[in-house]
């Protein structure tokens, strides 16, 4: 996010003089540049300027000599008062400087000498960090006070070079007019505030203080003065370092380089040090000074918006080559890193290297360190260009190298302004490093002229809803830079051309856009939409939510992971090689290369969720998530050109190659089933509240599920229960995981699980729920234990018991199941409760024992049932 220093600000447009960061961020707001936050003053209370009087160098037994300093801080600071000297507890005999009002203080610090001008910090002043001063004793002294250093300030290492205390005035003073107990806050700029603004993507002239100044303008109708028209660019005499454009494979056929300046400059002081203000502002701006030239390249930067690289001209070797990488090069870039290129970076080379080309930069990301320069440079060659937007965003995303010049590059530089950069840098080389620019200079390429756009003079008003007049809309297009030719009537059309610092602005929205923005967003009414009556959720919303409350009514949380799963997720859970669970969407662009497939089952993400809860204090698990699962169709999804609208068939073709998409509905449960109490613990959810989970879900979407025995990953094998609709499509499983899933995710033993398809439930179930009506005669009540074979599931049994028994069945509910010598080996004894009721009279002893019978005999015909004695 930028930081504006207002000080730096007030070089570009007339600031208020008692203006502060609040307004001025208030002012940008109003325009569209949200503010992100409001940093104080660095340092606050009384940083003052001192004389050192005298200076008694005492050695220590710990080997460190520290200065006993006595220094003049100006008549308003030096008469503290006797209570404040006596509580001091200043020495009694007479000591050096004690003939001149001064204060005392201890400094161990060694490069300033009696008579220096310092920077001294009085006890009440807070120092970055924040650092309080206040008077203590210390060496057998009382220090009023410090001495201060460029680091204790936040300025960073002095400009000297020098290790120690800033001295503000001496034979080698930096044209500071100070005298003893003047406000050194002002004098080193340590006052400023800054505020730091968020910027959109489309707004990338905003990175700027240049295009952040001009915003100002905008909202306060302040004058506003543009740093780039006052810098004067002097005819060159001749080429530069010879340059050439060789993008031979542009993407989307824009060529990646439209323009490139290279400027010289040579004999460069490499000890010259960047200027105080400089690094004041640069460190404002939230960067680190590193040397002058670096130091000169972010400075323009960030006043102008133009990126700036300088190359050491002793490493270069002419002519440079703008072109795309060759596969398998490689470039260790200025982070040390070697990286491996693609043949779509767009990359700076040189003749230099074995063969005679090598890459010595990305472009507009990041140079290389073959032509880094370094402490002994004195020899710059200046690049200042104009990269295609696309190329630089996906080279620093693809490189993972995201930089100050890559941000603005990426959202859109001026390309007016490379020339002017580049000679604004040259200027201050020479300026602070006694550096002599060339009269020669490269300018290849052009600038792109934007092109026209034609606007109706009344369609902002008709798509904002606000009645613009001709003027208004005219002169706040002139006011963001546009050229505006036409009629300005009603009724009326515009040719609008935009700036060069826009290329955001291409159609007729973008211009209504700026002139409601320039006009006023309060011009705007705040009308509230009325929603029409009549509206709710969808069917399937509110079945989605009756089957999530199905479950939280009987102790379960509902959840949301992540769908995002690595491809050692498949294996964990146990699925087998040709388990189409297996066909997952692979992402082009994952969020995390260890996640790069969507997840083909809810239970994959949600037994993590699991483990993580668990892992965190939690003793116990009861949890469901509703949410999507992928399967991959078999194809690539192609991605249209953004040029123009894709044809039918190219939709056709992008519909058929979309992962298929489902909503499914899991749960886990394992441990206690609530808390222990003094009546005992309680119990542990196991493989039957799974399945009685299911059947809730079910029965809250008014569907019916059948239950059978099955073998399904990661359930254990013999404890697997495969949920069937009525028609007998299955849609899902549950029951108690696999022991070795168990262990993988850390769960309680017998942990179980559940996961269904709830689209396909829903779809099942009814679309309107039959009232029923309240009976009148009394129900008979009829127990039945069959004996079958191992083999035959209870659902079998049951159906044929409801055909057997016809109308007057009310209900029929499983109550036991029972394997044993007592039935015989591969058989097992099934028992349910039936109620019986007619709707026509109470039921007689013959017709209780009829349909007694006839149940009997369709469950013998059906599975060979017999009657348990």
């Amino acid at each position: 996010m930028p930081r504006i220093p207002l000080t730096w600000l007030g070089d570009h447009v007339e600031l208020p003089a008692d203006t502060s960061a609040e307004a001025v961020a208030a002012a940008l707001v109003s325009v569209g540049l949200e503010e992100e936050a409001i940093h104080g003053a660095q340092v606050t209370g009384p940083l003052v300027v001192g004389r050192v009087l005298a200076l008694v160098k005492e050695p220590q037994k710990n080997g460190k000599t520290i200065n006993w300093v006595r220094v003049d801080v100006g008549p308003e600071h030096n008469d503290v008062g006797p209570e404040h000297n006596e509580a001091l507890d200043s020495p009694k005999d007479p000591q050096p400087g004690d003939e001149v009002p001064s204060r005392g203080i201890i400094c161990g610090a060694h490069n300033f000498v009696e008579g220096d001008l310092v920077v001294v910090s009085l006890p009440g002043t807070v120092l970055p960090g924040p650092f309080p001063i206040a008077a203590r004793k210390t060496y057998g002294h009382v220090s009023d006070g410090m001495i201060c250093s460029g680091e204790e300030l936040g300025l960073g290492p002095d400009p000297d070079g020098e290790d120690g205390i800033i001295v503000l005035g001496r034979g080698h003073a930096r044209g500071l007019d100070a005298e003893p107990g003047d406000d050194a806050i002002a004098l080193l700029g340590l006052g400023d505030e800054v505020v730091e603004i968020n910027v959109t993507p489309d707004r990338g002239y905003a990175f700027s203080m240049r295009g952040v100044a001009r915003e100002y303008a905008h909202a306060t109708g302040a004058a506003f003065r543009d740093p780039a028209a006052s810098i004067e660019v002097p005819a060159a005499s001749g080429p530069g370092v010879e340059v050439r454009l060789a993008d031979e494979a542009p993407i989307h056929g824009r060529p990646g380089a439209t323009r490139f300046v290279a400027q010289t400059v040579t004999g460069i002081d490499p000890s010259a040090p960047s200027p105080r203000w400089m690094q004041q502002r640069l460190i404002g701006a939230g960067m680190r000074p590193i040397s002058l030239i670096v130091d000169v390249t972010n400075y323009v930067m960030l006043d102008l918006g133009q990126p700036l690289h300088a190359y050491d001209a002793a490493q270069l070797v002419a002519p440079i080559r703008v072109r795309r990488a060759r596969s398998g090069e490689l470039l260790e870039t200025l982070d040390d890193k070697p990286r491996a290129l693609d043949p779509e970076d767009l990359v700076i080379a040189d003749a230099g290297g074995p063969d005679g080309d090598r890459a010595i930069g990305i472009a507009g990301v990041m140079g290389g360190a073959s032509t880094e320069v370094s402490a002994a440079t004195t020899d710059v060659v200046l690049e200042a260009a104009t990269f295609d937007p696309t190329s630089v965003a996906r080279s620093a995303r693809r490189h993972r190298l995201p930089s100050e010049a890559s941000k603005r590059f990426e959202r859109g530089v001026d390309p007016q302004l490379p020339l002017i950069a580049a000679t604004r840098a040259a200027q201050l080389l020479a300026e602070h490093g006694g550096g002599t620019i060339a009269a020669g200079r490269t300018d290849v390429g052009e600038a792109p002229v934007p092109a026209p756009i034609t606007l109706a003079v009344d369609a902002p008003g008709k798509l904002v809803g606000v009645d613009y007049t001709p003027a208004e809309v005219v002169s706040s297009l002139e006011q963001i830079g546009a050229v505006v030719a036409g009629e300005a009537v009603a009724g009326g059309t515009l040719e609008v051309t935009p700036p060069s610092w826009r290329p955001d602005l291409t159609i007729p929205e973008d211009l209504i856009e700026e002139v409601a923005r320039i006009v006023g967003y309060d011009r705007i009414p705040s009308v509230l939409p009325q929603a029409p009556g009549g509206r709710g959720l969808t069917r399937a919303q509110r079945l989605r939510r009756a089957a999530a409350l199905a479950l939280a009514e009987t102790g379960l949380t509902e959840v949301t992971s992540y769908p995002f799963i690595s491809g050692g997720v498949l294996d964990t859970l146990g699925y087998e090689a040709d388990d189409p669970r297996r066909e997952a969407v692979r992402l082009l662009n994952p969020l995390s290369e260890d996640e790069p497939l969507l997840r083909t089952a809810v239970l994959q993400t949600l037994l993590a969720t699991a483990k993580r809860n668990l892992g965190r204090g939690q003793e116990s698990i009861a949890i469901l998530e509703i949410g999507a699962v992928s399967r991959a169709t078999g194809g690539i999804v192609p991605v249209p050109a953004p040029a123009a609208r894709p044809g039918d068939e190219e939709l056709a073709r992008i519909e058929a190659a979309l992962p298929v998409q489902s909503r499914h509905l899991a749960a886990v449960l394992g441990g206690a089933s609530g808390p222990s109490s003094w009546w005992g613990k309680a119990e542990a959810w196991d493989w039957a509240d799974a399945i009685e989970g299911a059947r809730r879900v079910a029965a809250a979407v008014g569907a019916r599920l059948e239950v059978r025995q099955a073998q399904q990953a990661p359930f254990h094998p013999g404890r697997c229960a495969e949920l069937l609709l009525e028609d007998g499509t299955a849609i899902g499983h549950a029951g108690e995981l696999h022991p070795k899933v168990v262990t993988a995710y850390s769960l309680p033993a017998r942990t179980s699980a559940l996961e269904l398809d709830l689209e396909a439930l829903i779809a099942a179930a009814p679309g309107l729920v039959a009232a029923e009506p309240v009976p009148t005669y009394p129900l008979a009540k009829e127990d039945f234990a069959f004996v079958v074979e191992a083999s035959v599931p209870a659902s079998a049994v049951e159906a044929a018991m409801v055909v057997g028994i016809g109308d007057v069945l009310e209900s029929i509910h499983l109550f036991d199941v029972y394997t044993g010598d007592q039935v015989g080996e591969g058989r097992k004894s099934v028992a349910f409760s039936v109620r019986l009721r007619s709707e026509t009279g109470t039921l007689t002893a013959e017709e209780i024992g009829a349909a007694r019978t006839r149940c009997i005999e369709a469950v013998a015909a059906a599975v060979r049932g017999e009657l348990r004695a």
